[in-house]
C-alpha cells in the first residue's frame, strides 16, 4: 500500500516536472528568473565585499599611509597644473607683445594713422560668403567702411560693413577686392583682383610691354587714396598673355598669410596733404619686408 503510494506520488512528481519542463522549453521563463536571481544575488554579493573592501582600503590610505604627505602632494599638484596653466599664458602674452610691436614699426607719412584691431574670427553668420575676417572694432572706434587693414608683413584688406564696435574686413583675395598696385621694380601700373580664398591673385590691364619678373613684389599703387602708397599686397608668380591684346595677365599670391591673423593695423587718413609719385619716379618707403636684390648678372 505504501509503495502504491511512494509510486503514484513519484508519477505525479514526474508529470510535474515534465510538464514544467516543457513548458520552460517553450517561454524561458523559469531559466530567465533563475539567472536574475543569481545574477542579483551575485551582485549584491559582490558589492557588499567590493564596500568592505574599498572602505579598509580608504581607511588603510587615509590613516595608516601618511595622511598629511599624500594631502601635501594633492595640494603640490594642484599648484603646478595652476603654475603650468600661468606660463603657457605668459608665452602667448609674449607672443602677442612680439607681433604688436612689429605691428607698431610700419613706417607711414604723416596723412595716415593707424590703429590696432584683434581679430574675432574668419567667415561666419551672413558674412560666410564673402572671403573675410571679423575685427574687434567698429565705425564707433575707428573701423569705418573702407579703412585699409594691415600688418607688419602689408596689405590684409579693407573694412567692408561695421557696427558700432564691431565690423567686418574684405581680405584682398575675395573675388569683390579691386586694388591699384604696381610692380615694384618695372613700376608696372595694373588693378589686383581676388578670386577667392585659397586662390590666387590676378592683376590685370597691364601694359604688354612692361618688365615684369617672377616673385617681384607688388605693391598699393595709392592713386585713389584709399591706400597708402607703397604697401606690399602680393607676390608674382606666373606672367602671361592675356584675353586682351594689349594686356598681360599677371597671378600673384598674397603676400600676407590671411588664413593665420590675431592681429592687425586699421590706417586712418589724416587728411594732411600729401604728395603722390608717378609711376616713374623712385619707390617709395614701403611697409613689410625689404625688397628683394636684383640677381647677379
Amino acid at each position: 500500500m505504501i509503495s502504491r503510494r511512494i509510486l503514484i506520488i513519484a508519477g505525479i512528481v514526474l508529470i510535474l516536472f515534465l510538464g514544467m519542463y516543457t513548458w520552460n522549453q517553450r517561454t524561458r521563463a523559469l531559466d530567465t528568473l533563475a539567472s536574475t536571481v543569481g545574477l542579483e544575488v551575485t551582485g549584491a554579493v559582490l558589492a557588499s565585499m567590493r564596500a568592505v573592501q574599498d572602505g579598509v582600503t580608504a581607511f588603510w590610505n587615509r590613516y595608516f599611509d601618511l595622511v598629511n604627505v599624500r594631502e601635501e602632494n594633492e595640494h603640490l599638484k594642484a599648484r603646478l597644473k595652476e603654475m603650468d596653466a600661468k606660463i603657457l599664458a605668459v608665452r602667448e602674452a609674449q607672443e602677442e607683445l612680439k607681433r604688436l610691436r612689429a605691428l607698431v614699426q610700419l613706417p607711414l607719412d604723416e596723412s595716415w594713422r593707424s590703429f590696432a584691431a584683434r581679430v574675432l574670427s574668419g567667415r561666419m553668420g551672413p558674412n560666410a560668403a564673402l572671403d573675410s575676417v571679423t575685427i574687434n572694432r567698429g565705425y564707433a572706434t575707428g573701423a569705418r567702411p573702407g579703412t585699409p587693414l594691415v600688418t607688419q608683413q602689408g596689405l590684409v584688406g579693407r573694412v567692408f560693413r561695421a557696427s558700432p564696435h564691431t565690423a567686418t574686413a574684405l581680405l584682398v583675395t575675395d573675388p569683390a577686392s579691386r586694388i591699384a598696385v604696381f610692380t615694384q621694380q618695372g613700376r608696372a601700373l595694373g588693378i589686383l583682383f581676388g578670386q577667392g580664398a585659397g586662390k590666387t591673385l590676378e592683376v590685370n590691364f597691364v601694359r604688354r610691354d612692361a618688365k615684369i619678373t617672377r616673385g617681384e613684389i607688388l605693391i598699393t599703387a595709392g592713386l585713389d587714396g584709399k591706400f597708402p602708397k607703397g604697401i606690399p599686397v602680393g607676390l608674382v608668380v606666373n606672367v602671361s598673355p592675356s584675353d586682351y591684346t594689349q594686356f598681360i595677365s599677371i597671378e600673384a599670391k598674397p603676400i600676407v598669410d590671411l588664413q593665420n591673423l590675431e592681429e592687425v593695423l586699421l590706417l586712418e587718413a589724416t587728411g594732411l596733404a600729401h604728395s603722390v609719385t608717378e609711376p616713374d619716379d623712385p619707390p617709395p618707403i614701403f611697409v613689410g619686408p625689404p625688397a628683394p636684390h636684383a640677381a647677379a648678372p
